[in-house]
């Protein structure tokens, strides 16, 4: 079932080159879907002068160049997209990515745990028997933001972030997960690592991971981790994609 988007949702100018599209001020998938039902219908039918939509949670940045487009033009187009996008659970792809939990590249696993009144185990399970929705890319480079974890696993950020974490680092906070694809600075609690490369210049797109994507996370013990790592560094495949269209590894 599809529905036309439901208002209001603001415009508003973001500098002299962009705007933004705003459904709402929280963390909310609804909202996400609407901003990603807009995405997609002005990928469909493109404007001539906008360069790029950018997804967050609650809103989609549209940036134009003013030397084609006006922001009044571009307002008014927007504003008839609205009332033409469906708002739809999105057939974004589904991936399983292996994750190691083991504590050499979980350090904050043990004590995100007593803090969920779970067992470390029991932390996995809960973290890993879940389909996670990609709301956006940010802070770094195809770096996704994934939710929505329950109440119980959703925890504070570190009261001291770390200086560097690797990349591949797996990282919650509040009711998020996300993945790092290179090294950085956080204040998330690492709770495990991937050897799958989430951003790579080799591939004709660079980003593994799309918004409005889902994530499986596969647990593996240390060893194959390290052997999976190997493979990714050599730029084979480490990622199974398993749907919709083609299933099998794909990066």
């Amino acid at each position: 079932m599809t529905a036309a988007l439901s208002l209001p949702a603001r415009i508003l100018p973001n500098g002299d080159a962009a705007l933004v599209v705003e459904f709402g001020d929280r963390v909310d998938l609804n909202l996400n879907e609407k901003v990603l039902a807009l995405a997609e219908r002005i990928g469909a039918d493109p404007i001539e002068g906008i360069v790029e939509t950018v997804p967050t949670f609650r809103s989609l940045l549209v940036s134009f160049d003013p030397t084609r487009i006006a922001f009044g033009e571009l307002e008014q187009r927007i504003s008839v997209l609205l009332g033409q996008a469906r708002s739809r659970r999105r057939a974004g792809r589904r991936w399983k990515l292996p994750v190691c939990y083991d504590p050499k590249v979980a350090p904050d696993l043990e004590e995100a745990a007593k803090r969920a009144g779970l067992t470390p185990e029991g932390f996995v399970a809960r973290h890993s028997g879940m389909i996670h929705h990609v709301y956006m890319l940010g802070f770094l480079p195809g770096q996704p933001y994934l939710g929505d974890l329950p109440a119980e696993l959703a925890l504070p950020r570190r009261e001291t972030p770390r200086t560097r974490v690797p990349a591949g680092s797996v990282g919650v906070a509040q009711r998020m997960t996300c993945l790092f694809p290179k090294e950085t600075p956080c204040g998330l609690n690492i709770i495990g690592r991937t050897p799958v490369a989430l951003w790579d210049d080799r591939r004709p797109a660079p980003a593994l991971i799309a918004p409005g994507d889902s994530v499986a996370l596969e647990p593996v013990a240390f060893e194959e981790f390290a052997a999976l790592a190997e493979r990714a560094e050599r730029g084979e495949p480490v990622a199974a994609r398993f749907g919709p269209g083609p299933t099998g590894i794909a990066a």
